[in-house]
């Protein structure tokens, strides 16, 4: 009996386990689609529009970078009038121009010369600065003097003789080598009244005229001028000229001349007194100028070279004389300070 009923039992499971899931997918068939997303209607297709744009009639807007690179211009170069594209930051204005036909696409001439690290647009030596000399005169020349003729006198009466006098006994005289400085010349004979005129002394010519003396040259005053050596560029300038860029003359552009030039001023001399002591290679250092002039955060970012080059170019920095920042310039820097980032090069 108790088999029976389990196998009931298990029918009535089997039986009720069929029912619920055929009621689910009946549901599901049913009711499924009331869950699911309206689809979105279909969107026309429209044709195709193409236009057409003369390039020959529109002008490209000229856009000017934020902070343009500074570049330093020749006076042989400047320029009064500004040029269109400012391209570069300058300490004056310049107008682009190039020797050779544009090659490249960057904003600079075409020109020959040797693969070197930076550019330069043109060559030749360093020169120091030196303050001059104004013209000075020539010492005066000592002149004769011009001694006038003397005038015969007229003859004189005879006199009567003069009357004798005492004799004085000789004095004996001292041997030639005693005495010597005391020795002197006979006087000469005096001549009696009577005898012939005196005789004139003889005429002197006159001299010539003292002649104005001549200055000396004057020695200008030269500044300061970097060496440089014309490097090989390929650009798309296409005005046919001497090698420059387009640049425009701004105050910073004016005050980092300056900063370069007292530092770069310092640098040659040091360099030119110690020779022997530097290798070839290249350092870069970094610093901070602010309002006065003062440098900060002085340090060494690279050096390939030997430590004496290192120490000579933190030499140039320490103790060149920089310019105060003008006031103008001073709203526009971060923190009122100038990032400043020199190079130095030492090629064989």
């Amino acid at each position: 009996m108790e088999q029976k009923r389990e196998r009931k039992k298990l029918w009535w499971a089997i039986a009720a386990s069929v029912f619920v899931h055929l009621a689910v997918a009946y549901s599901l068939a049913a009711f499924g689609s009331a869950f699911t997303p309206a689809a979105a209607p279909l969107e026309e297709e429209k044709p195709t529009e193409l236009t057409f744009v003369d390039l020959a009639t529109a002008t490209p807007q000229v856009t000017t970078p934020p902070n343009p690179a500074f570049i330093e211009t020749d006076p042989a170069k400047e320029s009064k009038e500004k040029p269109e594209e400012q391209t570069f930051e300058s300490n004056a204005n310049s107008i682009a121009a190039s020797t050779l036909p544009a090659a490249g696409d960057a904003p600079l001439p075409t020109q020959k010369g040797k693969d070197r690290p930076f550019m330069n647009l043109e060559t030749h030596q360093y020169s120091l600065p030196t303050e001059g000399e104004t013209a000075r005169p020539q010492p005066k020349e000592a002149t004769t003097a011009v001694v006038p003729k003397p005038v015969a006198t007229p003859k004189s009466k005879p006199s009567e003789p003069p009357k004798a006098t005492p004799s004085v006994a000789p004095v004996a005289t001292p041997e030639p080598e005693q005495f010597a400085m005391l020795t002197a010349t006979p006087p000469p004979p005096i001549s009696t009244p009577g005898e012939t005129d005196a005789t004139p002394p003889p005429e002197v010519a006159a001299s010539a005229a003292p002649t104005a003396p001549r200055p000396q040259p004057e020695r200008p005053s030269s500044a300061y001028q970097s060496q440089k050596e014309q490097t090989r560029v390929t650009g798309r300038i296409t005005n046919r000229g001497p090698s420059s860029v387009n640049a425009v003359a701004t105050p910073l552009g004016r005050y980092q001349k300056s900063v370069y030039d007292a530092i770069g001023a310092r640098w040659y001399s040091y360099v030119q007194s110690k020779m022997d002591l530097v290798s070839i290679g290249t350092a870069s250092l970094q610093a901070e100028v602010d309002a006065k002039g003062h440098l900060q955060n002085l340090r060494v970012v690279s050096n390939n070279a030997n430590e004496a080059f290192a120490n000579i170019c933190l030499q140039s920095f320490q103790e060149a004389h920089l310019p105060p920042i003008p006031p103008e310039l001073i709203a526009s820097l971060p923190d009122g300070k100038m990032l400043v980032e020199i190079s130095f090069n030492m090629l064989p």
